[in-house]
């Protein structure tokens, strides 16, 4: 939810809302839907993860590296709501502005992962 605003800008407002409360619900290719599957399964249950789920990702044309990003990714968000939460802290406007930049930067340079769908 904290990024809720920057998703509401860089995608339609309806698909925002259905990815900020139930990405199932929300109108996405087959990549995407693979991707975020992934993503909550790794973060939801990650001992579960098996070579299957790999497999999927290339599957649905990832390749090695991206589906790298997709773990780094989880992992760096998951680390960092973790920490701020068993410590009872709240992410400071700077890291989330270092955050924001790196989304609107350097993540937005890589087509495959910020691109809609057509």
């Amino acid at each position: 939810m904290s990024h809720g605003a920057l998703l509401r800008q860089e995608a339609d407002a309806d698909i925002a809302s259905h990815v900020m409360h139930d990405y199932r619900n929300a109108d996405l290719d087959a990549q995407t839907m693979a991707m975020l599957d992934y993503a909550t399964k790794l973060t939801k249950d990650p001992s579960s993860m098996v070579e299957d789920d790999v497999k999927k990702l290339r599957e649905h044309g990832l390749s090695d590296e991206q589906i790298l990003s997709v773990v780094l990714i989880t992992c760096n968000f998951n680390f960092m709501t973790r920490l701020a939460d068993g410590l009872g802290v709240d992410i400071t406007d700077s890291h989330q502005k270092s955050v924001d930049g790196w989304i609107k930067g350097p993540a937005k340079e890589q087509d495959w992962m910020m691109k809609a769908k057509s």
